[in-house]
């Protein structure tokens, strides 16, 4: 089944029973229940066309009005709402981000101050994309902002170009600053509602919405209806239209900044947000240059000429918008299942045969990548469990990986021992750990929930033996991500705390144990400054001002007799002692 629209006696129309078959084959492949497509030419919309269903379940068909998510297109339409700010004097985008919003903060105190508003829609802050502080989608926007101080930076400023949402998240946190008002309505009123399109930001305005599309999508070869999964980073990718209002978006881009005879932007700046500005990546395909990103566009050359393009991806959605500006036609393509090629696919054959060549067959080529892709499956599994050392154990009884593990930004991972294994809990998210070799252990693969699948959690101890931090692989260009065990046990017990205050001998030393007004403990030696103890695990704290230096409360039911010193050159004792006539 398809729709569709075109202008009468377009030469358009000697296309379409070619493009439908095309399309139908590709959706075949790769499972897709529905496709919308739109062409701009000539500052007109040329074609729309629909295929199959918006819904499989409830057979409901696929149209030109049909609401997808666009996903990350979406930074188009942020670069260009951040263009009219720079544009009307409000920013200027080639300062940096903390002359307007001084909260903003990387793990580099220089890149902190250096980052610009351009390096953020350009992807060259050096941070990369630490996904999963956003992913879950337990956060809001604002939320997010702070965690950014507590990521590591894998290169240094404008070094390369690192895909990273949480920046486009800082650019619609930076409009709402500047504006007054939140980026989902200045967006709409500054852009969109001049440009007649219908937009929303959430699933819940898409799924109350007169046309949603549902989104799905594929394990190994198999379909399925994919995760509800909102995309917080709303300035990074949240936007839900229709292909016959994303045509309007093009018809603005291709007429450089006007759209119905009235001019939104000035030429200049739409050039400069296609113009590229940080290397991605030579294709692997001959028909391709050298791709780069420009501020909320992707640029290239197809066949020797030039393109200005954005995807997008996400759970149960792909899109793909490409401009041809010298040529003055636009194609976007919407989908509802990730990961496909149809959106290339069609693209790339339209572009061919509107330019008058013959088109290459990017239908057989990504096939076979496709194919191949699934044949390799079984040899990956299979290679991955011969990196497993057989026979080994964890070095230590699963009650004492028990805990909560905490990452400033990452947020808190909890281990528990139950029914003869670990489980894991992370932000929504847990299941059941299988033990892989030695202090690692792995995460399930789940299909029809969101979880890291396959995951190692690796557990570290301190010289003594004892659990201290968990380290996860979250962010593969930097390393494993690490959880410090967080304080449990005695040492968090008031009572307790207070049955440590005395006098303890260690030789010719005194320690003098008191609390302070907060009901923290203080260690005091003789001849030495007073260090503040803080709790750890069980009846054992960690000195504060010296890094490697612990001490632990030993004793009998409720007398606590002793201390030990845990310390890099060894392990001491001072034992309670009578504290009449030493007081000075």
């Amino acid at each position: 089944m398809n729709s569709s629209s075109e202008i009468p006696d377009t030469p358009l129309a000697s296309l379409i029973p070619d493009i439908d078959r095309l399309a139908a084959e590709a959706m075949a492949v790769w499972k897709v229940p529905g496709v919308a497509l739109a062409i701009v030419q000539d500052g007109k919309v040329v074609l729309t066309r629909a295929y199959g269903q918006r819904d499989v379940e409830a057979d409901l068909p696929v149209t030109p009005q049909t609401h997808f998510v666009i996903c990350s297109i979406t930074k188009s339409f942020t670069a260009t709402t951040i263009a009219l700010l720079h544009n009307d004097g409000v920013l200027d985008w080639s300062k940096p981000v903390r002359d307007y919003l001084p909260e903003f903060r990387l793990s580099d105190p220089v890149a902190t101050e250096r980052v610009t508003i351009r390096d953020l829609l350009s992807h060259q802050s050096g941070l990369p994309r630490h996904d999963w502080v956003h992913v879950p989608g337990d956060l809001s926007p604002a939320e997010m902002l702070p965690l950014m101080r507590h990521l590591e930076l894998s290169r240094d400023i404008r070094a390369a170009w690192q895909y990273n949402n949480l920046c486009y998240n800082v650019a619609g946190l930076l409009i709402e600053r500047l504006s007054g008002q939140s980026f989902e309505a200045f967006l709409r009123s500054h852009l969109t509602d001049r440009l007649g399109m219908t937009v929303s930001f959430s699933l819940d305005e898409l799924e109350a919405g007169p046309e949603p599309a549902r989104p799905y999508m594929i394990d190994v070869d198999t379909r399925l209806p994919a995760l509800r999964l909102p995309i917080r980073t709303t300035a990074a990718g949240a936007i839900n239209t229709s292909v016959a209002d994303l045509a309007n978006w093009m018809r603005l881009h291709l007429g450089k900044g006007v759209f119905a005879g009235e001019r939104l932007l000035p030429e200049a700046l739409i050039e400069q947000l296609h113009a590229p500005l940080a290397l991605v990546a030579k294709s692997e395909f001959s028909e391709f240059g050298h791709g780069h990103y420009a501020l909320g566009f992707q640029t290239n050359t197809y066949q020797g000429e030039r393109i200005v393009s954005h995807s997008g991806g996400w759970t149960g959605w792909g899109s793909l918008m490409t401009l041809a500006p010298d040529a003055g036609f636009g194609v976007a393509v919407l989908t509802n299942r990730s990961p496909n090629e149809v959106t290339s696919i069609l693209t790339y054959y339209i572009v061919d045969r509107l330019r008058g060549r013959e088109p290459v067959d990017w239908l057989a080529r990504f096939r076979k990548m496709r194919d191949d892709f699934i044949a390799q499956i079984p040899a990956n599994k299979t290679a991955r469990e011969s990196s497993r050392h057989k026979g080994t154990k964890p070095a230590h009884e699963l009650g004492a990986y028990a805990g909560d593990y905490a990452h400033p930004a990452y947020g808190v991972i909890s281990i528990r021992e139950r029914d003869g294994a670990l489980h894991w809990a992370w932000r929504g998210m847990g299941a059941q750990l299988s033990h892989w070799h030695f202090e690692t252990f792995v995460t399930p693969e789940i299909v029809d929930q969101l979880h890291p699948d396959n995951l190692p959690i690796t557990f570290q101890t301190d010289r003594e033996g004892n659990i201290v931090h968990l380290s996860v692989p979250l962010e593969p260009t930097v390393k494993d991500i690490v959880f410090q065990r967080q304080a449990a046990g005695d040492c968090l017990d008031p009572a307790f705390r207070a049955r440590c205050v005395g006098h303890f001998q260690s030789g010719a030393i005194t320690h003098r144990v008191t609390l302070d007004s907060e009901g923290r403990l203080i260690l005091k030696p003789d001849f030495q400054p007073a260090y503040r103890l803080e709790p750890q695990q069980g009846r054992r704290f960690r000195i504060v001002e010296l890094a490697g230096f612990a001490v632990e409360f030993r004793g009998e039911g409720e007398s606590i007799g002793q201390i030990v010193f845990h310390q890099p050159n060894g392990t001491f004792l001072a034992d309670r002692v009578a504290e009449e006539g030493r007081e000075s």
